[in-house]
């Protein structure tokens, strides 16, 4: 092997010396060119294009919180699933066909006994001419109607089907029902079946003109009384189907809404179970239900126009009860004495009818305003009984006893001050 001179061996060493001292830079730029680039990577690249181990470091990953947790926030979903699920075979979807108005309704209804009796509202079946249930595990029944009561805006239809079916709801108290409690509906909006909303009871003591919603031929003047007021959605098809409590019993039946624009605005209406256990009944034994009759009048009491609004404007000697307005001749309070009012006040801009008898209390329980006094009435008495009123005329107090009778075919409601 020839080997280099000593002259050529310095030049090769130097050569190799800068080669290596080359070769060095070169590398040590490669090092920090790659040093560089993850930073780069993480400046215009998208996370999501980039490995987990790059884009969320695997110590940074939470764990999933404790298993008692999770079900203490699952606690009011786990109730509200076993309530549907205990309800809805209870609750069924009522097609009503109505050859005058040619045109199909749809609502809902609830089972109330093993007998094939299903309430549902007045005004979904008030002008059937075919009725067919569907119950929710898609069997599907004729029905028949047994009675309807536009006051109430509640009416009864009866199935004939096995027993085992038939598996009836609890009325609870609805008197017991407080603002703020949860409200449950279950039902067919829309025509979709066995839907369940809910939300709050936002509202008590509202009055519906019911009768007339349902029949504009029916007796005007006469209210429907302590309605429940709600924010759960309720939509077309959900008339007649329960409102529930956290327990799963009825507290009242999904009626109405209040809407500008034919769809739930977050006001809903239902008629209070206690309502339906006095109509339903009755209605079953005798297919339409008789109402007691007192024969008074009084001025709207909303908006801070009640007794308890106008007490000190008017130096009334109370502020709770009924400031009876006027009174209709030949009806029962006419013909135990009370008195309306003489003149008209302005007050906050509305004509208010002074000087009449106040009522403060009926059979010992003490009303706050009409709608309290209304709703003791259709609850509690029947045609024939007699009430006492605890009446404030003037500065005296003093009981009035009553004999109630049936509510006429048409009522006369007289002006303020007029006589009979």
């Amino acid at each position: 092997m020839t080997q280099p001179t000593s002259k050529h061996s310095a030049n090769y060493r130097l050569l190799t010396l800068f080669c290596v001292i080359g070769l060095l830079l070169l590398s040590a730029c490669r090092g920090e060119e790659t040093a560089v680039l993850p930073e780069q990577a993480r400046s215009t690249t998208a996370i999501a294009e980039m490995p987990i181990s790059v884009a969320v470091p695997i110590e940074q990953i939470p764990t999933a919180v404790a298993a008692s947790v999770i079900a203490e926030a699952d606690a009011e979903y786990l109730l509200l699933t076993n309530i549907y699920e205990r309800v809805s075979p209870s609750v069924v979807s009522i097609e009503v066909v109505a050859t005058a108005l040619n045109e199909v309704e749809r609502g809902s209804g609830f089972i109330y006994d093993r007998n094939g009796h299903i309430i549902t509202n007045a005004h979904v079946v008030n002008q059937a001419d075919e009725i067919i249930v569907t119950f929710n595990d898609g069997y599907v029944a004729d029905a028949q109607i047994v009675g309807v009561d536009v006051f109430s805006d509640l009416a009864v239809i009866k199935v004939e089907t096995n027993a085992e079916r038939l598996i009836p709801l609890v009325l609870a108290d609805s008197d017991a029902v407080r603002v703020g409690e949860r409200a449950i509906a279950i039902g067919n909006p829309f025509g979709l079946s066995s839907s369940l909303t809910v939300g709050i009871v936002s509202g008590l003591g509202r009055q519906l003109p019911s009768a007339t919603l349902v029949d504009a031929n029916a007796i005007p003047g006469f209210q429907n009384p302590r309605i429940i007021q709600v924010d759960t959605d309720i939509n077309p098809g959900n008339s007649g189907g329960p409102l529930l409590n956290s327990q799963g019993e009825v507290i009242g039946v999904n009626t109405a809404i209040r809407t500008d624009s034919g769809i739930f605005q977050g006001v809903g209406f239902a008629v209070p179970s206690n309502t339906a256990r006095r109509v339903v009944p009755e209605l079953i034994e005798n297919g339409e239900v008789v109402y007691s009759w007192l024969g008074i009048s009084t001025d709207a009491g909303e908006d801070g126009f009640g007794v308890a609004g106008l007490a000190e404007a008017l130096e009334l000697p109370v502020n709770a009860g009924v400031l009876i307005r006027s009174v209709s001749p030949d009806s029962p309070a006419s013909e135990a004495g009370l008195q309306g009012g003489t003149t008209e006040r302005v007050v906050r801009g509305r004509r208010i009818c002074t000087g009449g008898d106040i009522v403060v209390a009926v059979n010992g329980t003490y009303v706050n305003d009409m709608n309290e006094l209304l709703a003791y009435l259709v609850v509690n008495t029947i045609p024939g009984d007699t009430i006492t009123l605890l009446v404030v005329r003037n500065s005296e107090t003093f009981e009035i006893p009553v004999a109630l009778r049936e509510r006429p075919t048409s009522a006369t409601t007289p002006a303020c001050g007029s006589e009979e």
